[in-house]
């Protein structure tokens, strides 16, 4: 089939926004998907049914203690952070050594974060290497991670690798909202949806080989793309579809994302309409479950409440729904009570200003001084 430039055509008009509006959408898609996570994590092995009887007709609607704290993130923020800390490194690299490979360099930052689960990769990891993020302690525990992550990750052998295995689990999709974010630096190239889509999904082949679970993870960083540039979230949805379409095998991530509008437009009630897109374990589903919710909500918490109500994933539904209405309506939309328990929340706000302010810092060789050396410290580029 041959496709008219209404369908090739990925570029997408930009609004004019301040440096304030477009920085609160990067600390609200960071710190949205973080709090979803959260919510979601201790209902995410049982059913709607139980998570009534346990919390109320209305379902889950407040953090409550999980790995024993409250507002405990899982792995899905984990890695989200490990994706950043990768996509920052590999641009450093790039200004000061002229060469770079983003897979590479952000799979590299995923062998960190399987380290902090006590694992060891068969893939040699460069000394010195671990800088700021890694340092931080609370993220060297195990929550819940993905056995396909792990397993993917253990059996590297060059850093970058397409993983060997046929998995479209949603361990793929779940961690890519960074690179919406990191791609906004592109946002005046006429590529740039383009570009965005094949850095997420060659992120996620790291760990699973199904299209699938690619595919989708390139369709939601060109969503936060659109968002945080002030897009239309259904514009923003244009365009991804347009980027997934020109791609081999893209059928069933394109049906599950257009059954999401639709059923969003239809006056279905919320749970019978995500209990259609399915239980959100694999990454279409998974994503058309946090599309339907931003497209349905009329607010932060409204959306990210349905995303974590169901008989599924529902911290990774959370997660993906939180990325996406925190780049659509901004920090100051995610609820106090949700913010301030968040764990970790000083990190994620950091790495969400670090997305944000990179492409400023003067890191090119020794003309850098110290805004180099503090850089190189953070993130070194090894």
């Amino acid at each position: 089939m041959t496709l008219d430039s209404s369908y090739t055509n990925t570029s997408w008009q930009l609004p004019v926004q301040e440096n304030g509006v477009m920085r609160a959408r990067f600390l609200g898609s960071l710190l949205g998907g973080a709090v979803g996570d959260a919510l979601g994590a201790p209902v995410e092995f049982i059913s709607i049914k139980e998570i009534r009887e346990k919390f109320g007709r209305l379902g889950i609607r407040d953090f409550v203690p999980s790995y024993g704290r409250l507002g405990a993130i899982t792995d899905d923020t984990q890695m989200t952070l490990f994706t950043a800390d990768g996509l920052i490194r590999g641009w450093i690299r790039g200004q000061s050594k002229g060469i770079t490979s983003y897979p590479s360099v952000t799979a590299h930052a995923y062998l960190r974060w399987l380290m902090t689960q006590g694992e060891r990769p068969s893939c040699e990891v460069a000394p010195d290497s671990e800088g700021w993020l890694y340092g931080h302690q609370e993220l060297h525990h195990p929550r819940a991670p993905g056995a396909t992550c792990i397993s993917a990750l253990q059996q590297m052998s060059r850093l970058g690798d397409v993983a060997r295995n046929n998995s479209k689990g949603c361990g793929g999709v779940m961690r890519v909202a960074p690179v919406g974010l990191f791609a906004w630096h592109w946002r005046h190239d006429e590529d740039a949806p383009t570009k965005t889509f094949g850095l997420a999904s060659d992120l996620a082949a790291i760990t699973h080989g199904h299209p699938t679970g690619q595919l989708a993870a390139g369709a939601l960083a060109v969503l936060v793309l659109g968002l945080v540039s002030g897009v239309a979230l259904e514009d923003a949805l244009d365009v991804a579809i347009k980027c997934l379409i020109i791609r081999p095998k893209h059928e069933e991530t394109l049906q599950t994302l257009e059954q999401a509008r639709f059923l969003a437009r239809s006056r279905l009630p919320v749970t019978e309409a995500i209990a259609e897109l399915g239980g959100g374990w694999i990454a279409e589903e998974a994503l058309a479950i946090a599309l339907y919710c931003a497209l349905k909500s009329e607010t932060f918490e409204e959306g990210v409440v349905w995303a974590v109500n169901h008989s599924g994933d529902s911290d990774s539904t959370g997660a993906i729904a939180g990325n996406l209405l925190g780049a659509l309506h901004g920090v100051d939309a995610i609820p106090k009570r949700w913010l301030n328990p968040l764990e970790l929340r000083g990190v994620i706000s950091e790495v969400g200003n670090d997305l944000f302010d990179f492409s400023a810092w003067d890191v090119d060789g020794e003309e850098g001084g110290e805004c180099a050396e503090r850089v190189f410290r953070k993130y070194p580029p090894f």
